[in-house]
């Protein structure tokens, strides 16, 4: 099997021709020209890459796939992400899933209750987050990702956010067994 990237084409020829110094000088000028048009075929791939985007490449891409949610201030890693899975967002928008991949990507987890898990009323849903700074400096980027992602007639009724703590707990106990006889 060949190697389309490192073939030569003086391998390709019969020896006849690979013999002939003008053929032979021909292949090895034109192996040149190739081997930069293959390199520059391969940057074509543009998600392919998507770990090596510089800031700018990012926030071009972000024009052109439009991300539900994109903010120019956010690390290089998340806008990254999300131009990278703008078009699976748009593909699944409107449900809870696309939701919760959003909170992923932004916040950390999340998780997404309908309605009827909770007791809300129809078309509403809440948001359970781990993440603490949601309540302070990014209160408004989190809701604003949350309606970019939500069908318009889904009601964000509340978000919760859940906090772990390691509590240590010590239990003692102890068992007697034994007789008392008074005489």
């Amino acid at each position: 099997m060949i190697n389309i990237q490192k073939a030569s084409l003086l391998d390709l020829l019969p020896s006849p021709l690979r013999n002939d110094p003008a053929m032979s000088a021909a292949a090895i000028s034109l192996d040149t020209q190739l081997q930069e048009t293959t390199a520059m075929i391969a940057a074509l791939d543009i998600f392919g890459r998507w770990t090596e985007w510089t800031e700018a490449e990012t926030d071009e891409l972000a024009v052109q796939y439009r991300p539900p949610y994109y903010d120019p201030d956010l690390p290089l890693e998340q806008k990254r992400l999300l131009v990278k899975t703008s078009i699976p967002f748009h593909r699944q928008k409107g449900t809870a899933a696309a939701v919760e991949d959003l909170i992923a990507i932004l916040f950390g987890e999340g998780a997404v209750e309908e309605w009827w898990e909770y007791g809300g009323d129809p078309y509403h849903f809440r948001v359970v987050t781990n993440n603490a700074d949601v309540t302070a400096a990014r209160a408004r980027e989190f809701i604003d990702a949350v309606d970019a992602v939500k069908r318009i007639s889904a009601v964000l009724d509340s978000v919760t956010i859940s906090q772990s703590e390691g509590l240590p707990l010590y239990i003692g106990g102890f068992l007697h067994f034994g007789e008392q006889i008074t005489i």
